[in-house]
């Protein structure tokens, strides 16, 4: 009788509470090998702690013999499997979503709520969403969201451009400051100094050129606390999305089902 979101009437306003679906996005680049690995195991804690996940894997496109992420928003017959009711013991579910995720990212342009909604109905069952593409395609997808991305860093000096070019793509376009993770391969001493002097040195060219230092921390790839401190923190800084009302107008599937069938002709 207290409750100030509900009350004994809530069901004749169709109020009744939603289960909203966490969103953890992850920028990819050019060597994915390097963080693929590390993906797979964020997830798997995930899993572990009762939290079921299916990944849109921006660096793989759909197709016939594939499909994926494209042929969920154009309404055709395929759907994929739902996580079991457990959820920790069951394998990862991951799709292809190469195209479809640069539609939504084209399509979160034009509309003033985030088009990543249009992935609840499809999705709902799970309890995160986690979205692996390139900084390019996450800057347009991530307009209108509270997520913190995620920056895999190399410790080298190739992989300080690369990360701060994801750090560069994501801020003009989304105006979101990302964590960036760096990957340490081992325990030595020289490796954690490598990866220490990595970190300060993006973050110096982060606080001159855009304003501002990327929150960063270490992880031992071989050290599955490390891992799930990062997975936890992914966790608490994930955006949400939920269902939206039909009354809106044409939803963004439909709207992608039109574009994507126009250009199949």
């Amino acid at each position: 009788m207290l409750d100030t979101l509900f009350h004994q009437a809530a069901s004749l306003h169709s109020t009744t509470p939603q289960t909203k679906l966490r969103v953890i996005a992850v920028a990819s680049h050019e060597h994915a090998s390097d963080g693929l690995e590390t993906l797979w195991q964020i997830c798997a804690h995930l899993q572990r702690m009762g939290y079921p996940v299916v990944v849109l894997d921006g660096t793989a496109r759909e197709c016939d013999d594939s499909p994926g992420l494209m042929h969920l928003l154009t309404q055709h017959t395929w759907a994929p499997d739902e996580p079991t009711a457990s959820g920790a013991g069951s394998a990862l579910a991951v799709l292809p979503a190469g195209i479809g995720l640069g539609y939504l990212a084209r399509e979160n342009q034009d509309t003033q709520t985030s088009a990543l909604q249009a992935l609840y109905a499809h999705f709902r069952a799970y309890a995160v969403v986690v979205v692996y593409a390139p900084a390019e395609t996450l800057g347009g997808l991530l307009m209108q969201t509270d997520t913190v991305p995620l920056v895999m860093l190399r410790p080298s000096p190739e992989g300080v451009l690369s990360a701060y070019k994801s750090l560069k793509h994501i801020a003009l376009s989304a105006g979101l400051t990302c964590t960036v993770a760096t990957m340490v391969h081992g325990s030595t001493k020289i490796k954690r100094q490598k990866a220490e002097d990595a970190l300060q040195a993006l973050h110096e060219c982060a606080s001159r050129h855009l304003g501002n230092g990327a929150r960063g921390t270490m992880v031992q790839t071989n050290n599955p606390q490390d891992l799930q401190r990062l997975a936890l923190h992914l966790l608490e800084n994930a955006g949400t999305i939920s269902e939206v009302p039909s009354s809106l107008g044409l939803s963004t599937a439909q709207r992608l089902s039109n574009a994507y069938l126009v250009r199949s002709h």
